[in-house]
């Protein structure tokens, strides 16, 4: 990723990231959020945090990487990192899932 010559403050980088998660958050519909990704992201970006997001189901069901590879073509060094950011991470992934499924089960 591209670093600035002259990184943020950490308190300005932490603001910063909070302004963007409001405003994701603001979104009510999946509409209203892809047409901020599809303007906020590159394309390459995009298809980055897409397939790091269609392997997350498949490790939590257990699916080999080699076959999460075949199955998605998703790297198995960045399923290798999905990985290890669901082990270790923030929690977002969890979280996500959980609304995901919360939703499904509510529409059913």
């Amino acid at each position: 990723m591209k670093q600035r010559p002259d990184p943020l403050p950490q308190r300005d980088a932490d603001a910063a990231l909070d302004g963007l998660a409001r405003a994701l958050a603001s979104l009510d519909r999946p509409a209203d959020v892809k047409a901020f990704l599809l303007d906020l992201c590159t394309p390459a970006e995009l298809e980055a945090m897409a397939d790091r997001w269609k392997v997350v189901p498949l490790l939590l069901d257990g699916v080999p990487y080699r076959e999460i590879h075949e199955r998605t073509r998703v790297s198995v060094t960045t399923i290798g990192r999905v990985a290890r950011t669901l082990e270790h991470g923030a929690g977002g992934y969890a979280a996500a899932i959980r609304r995901k499924h919360r939703a499904l089960a509510a529409s059913h």
